[in-house]
């Protein structure tokens, strides 16, 4: 470990190429999103997941990207409540390209945005706010799967190939 890397309390899996780094206080649900990404992975719902680190995961900025890696003593270890802790194939470290908060306080239907980005260790991320009442699994192989529609107004193909619901903003206009 290096001398920049901090520990935090939060869960992370690698999506694809990239992290999406889980936080929110204890109880939240950070280990069930993290497994059931997992299983979504698996069904071919969205890129294969594989866990990085549960309950306590190491930051660390390098050349102006977030990093995450498990803490020694957890790798390779999830929470899957009622079952307890379990044993689950890991990786060593990703780079973050999404960060969820559950929990969250300025969670709203239709969120603002400035509220679907957060500076984390000067980096700054794409982040998806999930309020207490709502289910994170869709929401974030939504945030995984699908593009802005406001911002990309005039793109025909709003879904990545192969992932997700390929409807045409066409008929979703109809």
């Amino acid at each position: 470990m290096t001398a920049g890397a901090a520990s935090v309390h939060a869960s992370a899996v690698k999506v694809g190429d990239r992290a999406v780094l889980i936080r929110g206080p204890s109880g939240s649900g950070k280990s069930r999103l993290a497994f059931g990404l997992i299983v979504a992975g698996r069904a071919g719902q969205v890129p294969p997941v594989e866990l990085i680190g549960d309950d306590r995961v190491f930051l660390e900025r390098r050349d102006g990207r977030l990093w995450v890696r498990p803490v020694p003593e957890l790798a390779g270890m999830i929470e899957v409540r009622g079952l307890g802790i379990r044993r689950c194939p890991n990786v060593s470290e990703a780079m973050v390209g999404l960060l969820v908060d559950l929990a969250a306080n300025d969670a709203a239907r239709l969120p603002d945005a400035a509220s679907m980005w957060i500076q984390v260790e000067g980096v700054e991320l794409p982040r998806v706010p999930v309020g207490q009442a709502y289910d994170p699994l869709p929401l974030v192989v939504a945030a995984l799967t699908t593009t802005d529609a406001i911002a990309t107004a005039t793109q025909l193909d709003d879904c990545r190939k192969d992932f997700g619901n390929h409807m045409s903003h066409t008929i979703v206009t109809k």
